[in-house]
């Protein structure tokens, strides 16, 4: 339990198209998102493709220090992931991995659901470690959601939305 005293669920529905599902320990599938340097920069801000051991050691960290999700788009009868969210009072990463789905709304649809657990778990507030300034599709979204900025980091912001 990587919250003390909250159950992560295995689903989470943010709508007939888009939903959230528990990392279960399996991620080669997001290895080739992790390999773009354009993308790695935005995370990272360093343009160095992950390895596979890098790819699993984040998210068994974001795993432990929170609620790691998949971000799956409808494909057909079922489901495919595009993307990853981690989920905790202080941090909210999100990645959205496969091209096509950037610049659709994606981000902020799966923002605003994980501010929604956020009221129903209590939380008074929800914060981002930091978005970096070079990041404007991150800033853009997190601000249309609601934060705003609070610290001055090496690189960009903290930012935070009250619940």
């Amino acid at each position: 339990m990587a919250m003390e005293g909250v159950e992560q669920p295995e689903l989470l529905e943010i709508n007939e198209t888009l939903r959230l599902r528990r990392y279960d320990g399996a991620a080669d599938f997001a290895f080739a998102w992790y390999q773009d340097p354009e993308l790695v920069y935005l995370v990272d801000g360093v343009k160095r493709p992950y390895d596979r051991e890098t790819l699993y050691n984040m998210y068994n960290y974001l795993d432990q220090h929170g609620e790691l999700y998949f971000i799956e788009a409808r494909a057909g009868e079922g489901f495919a992931p595009i993307g990853d969210v981690a989920f905790s009072r202080t941090d909210l990463p999100i990645v959205i991995g496969v091209p096509e789905y950037r610049g659709r709304g994606v981000g902020r649809q799966v923002i605003l659901a994980l501010m929604d657990r956020g009221r129903q778990l209590g939380f008074p507030a929800l914060g981002v470690r930091e978005i970096y300034d070079f990041n404007t599709a991150s800033i853009r979204c997190f601000t249309a959601c609601g934060f705003a900025p609070m610290a001055r980091t090496d690189k960009g912001w903290r930012y935070e939305a009250k619940l």
